[in-house]
């Protein structure tokens, strides 16, 4: 199966997959039992496999559906259609989609939050379809939350797109398709859309039904609205065309063909025009979209952008709270919230709600339910304790919340994920307190002396726990890391390493080598089926998303010994496309901790030589000397690429404050470490 190219966008045939890879026709060749196991899949493939019920098919009849056709029981007890939907559409029934859109529910939520925090009240179904910086929003392809627009080739398209109006929004949902994507249709609309490409109509009929497009057939109402304009059709018959064309069947095609011809010459188009009017059908119907459904969506889109342009703070703690469940869009999320400067407050049991909520400040604060072991029930006797008054410290924490269900898990939770660390104590203070405070013996002899009297009770006078330990036990129960992250830790000297954040992993870059630092979350070691080799399957995570990897068996065993969980790591590494994601093939593994034995040599980048400090570099390097080799290389355009190595009495040792000292020379951005 992994001999079957995955490609972007695209489904590979077993048919083609044979014809196209050597390796997997060789096998076909050379081995019976998998020439027998391929040709029974060739037979199989595109088959049917199971009943199925469609998320959000519903059929309408005028009648008991029993009268009509067989009815089934779907797997939830629901009551399904015997029949397929094309079968149910031929025999006259009415399949209606309705999609339960959880999008509904973030635009509800976020209306209700901009209410609540702002005493403003939005109607959503009349907001201005043209407002400025809803489309400076889309232009600059910062939707991340934003319905239908999120992913990185969405993003792509709309920065070089630049919608300007809602037109623009509906063809940009129905552009990002595989079809319009791999034909160069979308480039081509964008260069027409701005003037660099030139919009020609074959017949003066075209323009008021193609002008909303640059001259592109991009919906299949346009298909529609051409046959009946130009060539006299009525809806029933330019409907029977549309669904023609999208089959491709030869005979009809030309029976078709024939008939928009006649229509043509009939209101005086040239029988020439005509044809090749039918030739421009026929070519972009293949990428035809239904401009109804791409509609309906666009609004959705719009009003969530909308939303992001006016209430960010207000939209992003509604989409954070939609996803409270989903760990990898929690810390997409946050990452998104924090790059347009609100800040995610870690949860705090005086201030935190059961979901996210705005504070005061205009900030985000993480919601107690997205705490690990923390139910409903503990939260909503925790709130109500707390309506009366804030807790005052842990032992009134402890003394007014229900042991019943607020028990040990869930306050050990809520320390470990720093939610109690408003009352003063360190995490591991709390921690030793909690068998005392749950005592209830202890309750009784000391809680009105405490509460009352101020007595102090003796609290333990330990360390706090080690950063690594705080963060995995956040990472563990929060899913993510929230006062800080494991590679912060050595910022210092990453920010001299050309790595390349996760989150901007993407096809441009596949060719190349890349460098990824990372936590190593998962490791799973498995043997090769060919040479019984162990290699492994990793999981590696930064402060920006996370990628699975793999480490084959000779880079496998020469790190075998430093490869552990939870280990911060400098990877080395190719990119692949592989079963519909990311993937990297690991080929080094530098622990962070070693980064400076690993560093081969030292970039500086000079833009401008005129004014550069010479006699102050040669101090540095005089007093710093190491076994680094040193390169400059020229940026300015009379020398671009330029590159001068130092003698060996100038090589360098690769500190973090001797990189400082000679970037405060030279500039920011002009020193590099290779490795």
């Amino acid at each position: 199966a992994k001999m079957i190219p995955q490609s972007i966008g695209q489904n590979m045939t077993l048919k083609e997959a044979l014809s196209i890879v050597s390796e997997l026709q060789e096998k076909y060749n050379s081995d019976k039992r998998i020439k027998t196991l391929i040709d029974v899949a060739l037979k199989l493939e595109g088959l049917s496999r199971h009943s199925s019920t469609h998320a959000a098919g519903i059929v309408i009849s005028d009648r008991p559906l029993d009268e009509y056709i067989p009815l089934a029981v779907g797997s939830e007890g629901e009551v399904t259609t015997g029949f397929d939907m094309e079968s149910l559409e031929k025999i006259g029934l009415l399949k209606m989609d309705f999609l339960g859109l959880k999008t509904l529910t973030l635009i509800n939520e976020t209306i209700k939050i901009v209410k609540r925090t702002k005493n403003v009240d939005i109607d959503i179904n009349n907001i201005p379809l043209d407002d400025k910086e809803t489309f400076s929003l889309l232009s600059s392809g910062n939707t991340i939350g934003v319905f239908q627009l999120e992913s990185r080739g969405m993003r792509d398209i709309l920065v070089r797109l630049k919608p300007t109006e809602f037109q623009d929004l509906i063809a940009v949902l129905a552009l990002y398709r595989p079809g319009p994507i791999s034909s160069g249709m979308v480039d081509d609309f964008i260069e027409r859309k701005h003037n660099r490409k030139p919009i020609v109509y074959l017949h003066p009929k075209l323009e008021p039904i193609l002008k909303e497009t640059y001259g592109i057939i991009l919906y299949q109402e346009q298909t529609m609205q051409i046959a009946s304009s130009l060539a006299g059709f009525d809806m029933v018959k330019a409907d029977l065309l549309r669904k023609a064309i999208g089959k491709k069947i030869p005979e009809i095609m030309e029976e078709q063909r024939n008939l928009f011809v006649e229509g043509c010459k009939k209101n005086n188009i040239p029988e020439n025009i005509a044809n090749k009017i039918f030739d421009l059908i026929d070519y972009f119907s293949g990428y035809g979209f239904n401009k109804s459904h791409s509609t309906a969506y666009a609004l959705i889109s719009y009003q969530t952008a909308y939303l992001k342009a006016h209430f960010p703070v207000e939209f992003m703690a509604a989409l954070l709270t939609s996803e409270r469940n989903n760990t990898d869009k929690i810390r997409e999320y946050v990452n998104e919230a924090i790059k347009m400067g609100i800040k995610i407050l870690p949860p705090d049991i005086n201030s935190s709600f059961t979901n996210f909520t705005v504070t005061e400040d205009n900030n985000i604060r993480f919601g107690l339910l997205a705490i690990k072991n923390v139910g409903e029930a503990a939260l909503e006797n925790i709130i109500s304790a707390r309506k009366e008054r804030k807790f005052k410290d842990f032992f009134d924490f402890s003394e007014r919340v229900d042991p019943r269900v607020v028990n040990k898990k869930v306050i050990e939770s809520l320390i470990k994920a720093g939610a109690m660390d408003s009352f003063g104590l360190k995490r591991a203070q709390l921690f030793l307190l909690l068998d005392k405070v749950l005592d209830k013996d202890y309750k009784k002899d000391s809680s009105q002396l405490f509460l009352f009297n101020e007595k102090k009770v003796d609290i333990p006078n330990v360390d706090e726990w080690p950063i690594t330990q705080i963060l995995n036990f956040e990472k563990e129960l929060l899913g993510m890391y929230i006062s800080s992250h494991p590679i912060h830790s050595y910022s210092k000297i990453l920010r001299y390493i050309k790595y390349t954040p996760i989150n901007s992993l993407n096809e441009e870059i596949r060719e190349e080598e890349i460098l990824i630092c990372g936590v190593l979350e998962e490791l799973r070691i498995i043997t090769t089926r060919k040479n019984k080799d162990r290699m492994a399957i990793i999981k590696i995570e930064d402060d920006t998303g996370e990628i699975e990897g793999f480490i084959f068996p000779k880079v496998f065993a020469e790190n075998l010994n430093i490869l552990r969980e939870k280990n911060s790591f400098l990877f080395k590494a190719k990119l692949e496309f592989k079963e519909k994601a990311y993937k990297v093939l690991v080929n080094k593994v530098i622990p962070l901790d070693e980064l400076d034995k690993h560093i081969k040599e030292i970039n500086i980048y000079l833009n401008n030589t005129k004014n550069l400090k010479l006699q102050t570099l040669k101090e540095v390097f005089l007093e710093n000397r190491g076994n680094t080799k040193v390169s400059f290389i020229f940026k300015n355009s009379k020398m671009q690429g330029l590159k001068i190595n130092t003698a060996n009495n100038f090589f360098l040792n690769p500190k973090e404050d001797v990189l400082d000292k000679i970037e405060s020379i030279i500039g920011e951005n002009s020193v590099f470490l290779v490795v």
